[in-house]
């Protein structure tokens, strides 16, 4: 069983990995005075690098959970997911509305993914 902890502070990892699973942090976007469009975008961005360190993509997603301020964002913030979600890759994913750490933010995602082989 191996265990490797990446990008870790004293309250979390960026990146865990187990065998051959990957799991994200939570992610938000770089600039919180962004819309919803922005915001999610730039979240999706830093999943990318992220599984791209840790030796996935985005085919690779087993699950996501994607957190709302406001289920109002919910149409903007799935334009954004669908296009950039690979055909026939969407992983199992729930989506919630919840109080964020900061106020302006308006999205966050958990991800976990399997390593490509």
């Amino acid at each position: 069983m191996s265990i490797e902890r990446m990008e870790t502070g004293a309250r979390m990892s960026r990146i865990v990995k187990h065998n051959d699973t990957v799991y994200l942090c939570g992610q938000v976007c770089k600039d919180a005075d962004a819309d919803i469009t922005e915001q999610t975008q730039t979240m999706l961005d830093k999943v990318d690098a992220l599984l791209e360190q840790a030796g996935s993509d985005r085919e690779h997603m087993l699950s996501a959970t994607i957190y709302l301020s406001t289920m109002d964002d919910f149409a903007a913030m799935n334009a954004v997911w669908d296009a950039w979600v690979p055909a026939g890759h969407a992983p199992a994913r729930a989506c919630v509305e919840a109080a964020m750490a900061r106020p302006a933010l308006k999205v966050e995602i958990s991800v976990v993914a399997a390593v490509k082989r």
